[in-house]
């Protein structure tokens, strides 16, 4: 069967408990997801990565009898997959996303969705030309408690909100000093990155290096835009301004400090400030974002929301007040779940390509202001980020 006609027929192949699923990139996130996958019911048939240790990992978290691929187009071209996992690092995500669809598979991409605005615009066409089912690993819209807050929302109780406030504060001491333990493919981890000799300081913390992705501040703000955007139901920001302090942790490129201010064509201003040299916070109390409306104030934070109506009181009361200490675990599994139902019906997930896109956009307005040092503009015409 060739590619065009398994991806013709690709949804045959799922039945209730028994997706068979292949892993591209075991790293902590990808055995994390694998494991997740694997309590709901599917299969892990496959996995892929360039490093030995992670590659032995990954497959000692997967299904029993799982094939090893060190090259991801190999496991795709394996027809008894049906969907796959992307959880490489973020300079990857495109081509895989790509690359995958074409041949047949769905899938489920961790954040951000892409690298780059233009990646985004091709991943949205060529999934919807595929019309395979891919989830954006932003767990935050399957979250029961944040579709409950989106529905006070929704019901106009807030009135006009001309503003939304947002941080996430916490502490990051260091960074990775891991060294390689085992055989890399080196030249395949880079792909389209600038050629540089293997570096063990960049493959362990690639994460704050420009060339693979965007740090704490993408990292983190790629879950806190996606959310206000999905709340206040808009596209991508019209303008953003980021300002970024030093970097404090040494040996790496981006700053664990910045503040953004976004400006949305249906008129409200959204705010973030990301510290992570703060204090350490627990994972309830280190984000927040806040909706101000002239009506009444939702405090939408991690794991809580309390919704705020306009009062001249010092001490103002909550008229709902929800608190859910340590259940978010459980969004990223109602997020798998939502789309392994999504592979089963063929109806688009919680968030779309299109969310991925729109949430890359603000991103990369943010770091291009922050390295420019200028306000950046979203010309939705040209379909480009200008200066």
């Amino acid at each position: 069967m060739n590619r065009r006609t398994f991806a013709a027929s690709a949804a045959v192949l799922f039945q209730p408990g028994r997706v068979r699923v292949g892993l591209i990139g075991s790293g902590g996130r990808g055995r994390y997801l694998s494991g997740e996958f694997k309590e709901i019911g599917a299969e892990m048939s496959a996995v892929c990565d360039v490093y030995q240790p992670n590659l032995e990992a990954g497959l000692r978290a997967a299904s029993s009898g799982a094939k090893a691929f060190k090259d991801y187009r190999g496991l795709l071209d394996d027809k008894s997959i049906g969907a796959v996992i992307v959880a490489a690092p973020d300079h990857w995500h495109a081509r895989m996303v790509i690359d995958a669809v074409q041949a047949g598979k769905d899938v489920y991409c961790e954040k951000p969705m892409t690298h780059t605005v233009a990646e985004a615009l091709d991943v949205v066409a060529a999934v919807r030309q595929s019309k395979r089912v891919v989830q954006v690993g932003m767990q935050r819209r399957s979250f029961d408690l944040f579709q409950d807050a989106k529905r006070i929302m929704d019901s106009g109780q807030l009135g006009e909100i001309r503003l939304v406030t947002s941080i996430w504060l916490n502490n990051q001491a260091g960074i990775s000093n891991a060294r390689f333990q085992g055989d890399i493919d080196w030249k395949q981890w880079l792909g389209q990155a600038p050629a540089r000799e293997p570096d063990s300081l960049r493959f362990f913390n690639w994460y704050y290096f420009y060339d693979y992705s965007g740090g704490l501040l993408v990292g983190q703000a790629a879950h806190i835009f996606d959310a206000i955007q999905w709340f206040m139901n808009s596209g991508p920001p019209s303008a953003v301004m980021c300002a970024g302090g030093k970097v404090n942790l040494p040996g790496v490129e981006i700053p664990e400090t910045a503040s953004v201010a976004l400006e949305y064509p249906s008129n409200f201003l959204a705010t973030f400030t990301i510290g992570y040299k703060a204090m350490r916070y627990a994972p309830f109390n280190d984000q927040l974002k806040q909706f101000h409306g002239d009506k009444a104030r939702l405090d939408m934070a991690r794991e809580s929301y309390a919704l705020y109506p306009a009062s001249q009181e010092i001490e103002m009361k909550p008229a709902i007040d929800v608190r859910r200490p340590k259940s978010f675990n459980s969004a990223t599994r109602m997020h798998i779940r939502n789309f392994l139902e999504c592979v089963e019906s063929r109806r688009d997930p919680n968030t779309t390509v299109e969310h991925g896109r729109d949430t890359r956009i603000a991103l990369s307005m943010a770091m291009d202001s922050l390295r420019k040092g200028v306000r950046t503009r979203w010309n939705p015409a040209a379909r480009r980020i200008e200066a």
